[in-house]
């Protein structure tokens, strides 16, 4: 019995003794003076155990069954719903076995059946947390993870993901390599389902950023850096017009790393039960199942309704524009080479100023390739190689083969007829031993 409920038995034993009223009683009590002659009507019958609850002792009448419990657990042992968590586990026996229990529950049973095991809560270093952006399309955080993503049943795969920072929508896709050209398929589908944002929010890697080459040893503190000519990517981005910002840490653009945290853990486990296999079939899970999850459970509403994002323009061709881009100069017959190959120009798209020129080839993602001179595209024509023409020469036998050149110096020298070697001594003005 607790300190509370011994209070409310002396008021009331004292109101039964009528050395209070049953209206000072309810006052004491806070409850009203019917209730009182209640409770005092039950002291008679019950005794002291009156301001105890009739249930105490007793299980809840909306107690889950054992049964119940014990069949969750079954499922849970599995080894697909292995290192599942309480809250995702609840939702699974929810969503695949009919089972609706709260998640604290679940966790209740985890732990009891050491199926679970809660962390030990750890102060993280605090950190000045960056505002989102008032408006989706304003700032999109793009980059990529690398992790084994089918746990071992399929070949190797990558993510790439772009979030909008203003409301957290995902726009992700399984590829095969981080490449350019994977990263240009994404961006073209981001951008004709959603139009141009504003800025793209990446790392600094390689993809986004031409690196600067120093010497092993050397430095460049101190040094200007003279500017250097953009990736494939920040080119395009460039002819799109949008900006490109490089985050100096991981913890800068953290809503991307954080989105791919909750990517490894609840997506891989979705995939495992869902038997996926082949790149095929996560990237049909991702769109069907994940990204529609993600984007209605936690993404956000934006501060501003208004949409950054830009339509396409008339001279945003995207074919072009996300393409491998280099100049090539036109020789004298209005050929260039690219790839070991040589394009010829057609004769009708021979101009002024064409011969000596640099032109813009583009190496297009379908395998096609086309030329620009100034604002206008020249009709090419791949030329055949030719083969290399070398001088066969017939092997000679030994028959046929010179014999060596021997040196001559000593033809007409006789040992014979050669002088002394004392001789040879005096004749060259050298001193007698006895002299020395």
């Amino acid at each position: 019995m607790t300190q509370a409920e011994r209070d409310r038995l002396v008021a009331l034993k004292k109101a039964k003794k009528k050395l209070i009223t049953q209206k000072q009683a309810a006052e004491e009590l806070g409850i009203t003076e019917r209730h009182v002659r209640r409770l005092l009507r039950e002291l008679k019958r019950r005794g002291d155990k009156v301001v105890a609850h009739g249930l105490r002792g007793l299980p809840s009448n909306r107690k889950i069954s054992a049964d119940t419990e014990k069949e969750a657990v079954a499922i849970l042992s599995q080894p697909v719903y292995l290192g599942f968590g309480p809250t995702l586990a609840s939702e699974y026996l929810a969503k695949e076995h009919d089972i609706e229990v709260s998640r604290e529950t679940v966790r209740l049973w985890m732990t009891r059946a050491k199926l679970w095991r809660a962390g030990k809560q750890r102060v993280e270093k605090v950190h000045e947390w960056r505002p989102r952006r008032s408006r989706p399309g304003e700032l999109v955080q793009w980059d990529t993870s690398e992790h084994d993503w089918l746990e071992g049943r399929g070949e190797k795969m990558l993510l790439i993901n772009m979030i909008d920072d203003a409301t957290g929508r995902w726009f992700a896709r399984f590829v095969a390599s981080d490449s350019t050209v994977e990263n240009m398929d994404l961006l073209e589908r981001y951008i004709r389902k959603y139009g141009r944002p504003l800025s793209y929010y990446t790392d600094k890697a390689a993809l986004f950023q031409t690196a600067v080459k120093t010497k092993r040893d050397g430095s460049r503190a101190g040094r200007e850096r003279e500017e250097l000519p953009p990736t494939q990517i920040g080119r395009a981005l460039q002819e799109l017009g949008i900006a490109w910002i490089a985050a100096h840490s991981p913890q800068a653009k953290g809503r991307v790393e954080r989105g791919f945290q909750t990517a490894q853990d609840r997506l891989v486990k979705g995939m495992r039960v869902a038997g996926v296999k082949t790149m095929e079939e996560a990237n049909h899970y991702l769109e069907s199942e994940f990204l529609p999850w993600v984007n209605s459970t936690l993404a956000v509403a934006p501060a501003n309704a208004d949409d950054a994002h830009r339509p396409l323009e008339k001279h945003h061709a995207l074919a072009a524009i996300l393409s491998h881009v280099e100049q090539r100069r036109v020789t004298n017959d209005y050929t260039f080479s690219l790839d070991a190959k040589v394009y010829q120009i057609a004769r009708k798209d021979v101009c002024t100023g064409l011969r000596g020129a640099f032109v813009r080839v583009e190496k297009r993602r379908d395998g096609s390739v086309a030329a620009r001179f100034r604002e206008r595209y020249l009709s090419l024509t791949e030329c055949a190689q030719q083969p290399k023409v070398t001088s066969a020469k017939p092997a000679k036998t030994k028959a046929q083969a010179k014999p060596a050149k021997r040196s001559e110096w000593n033809k007409n020298f006789d040992l014979k007829k050669a002088p002394k070697v004392w001789q040879a001594g005096q004749a060259s003005g050298a001193r007698p031993e006895e002299a020395l």
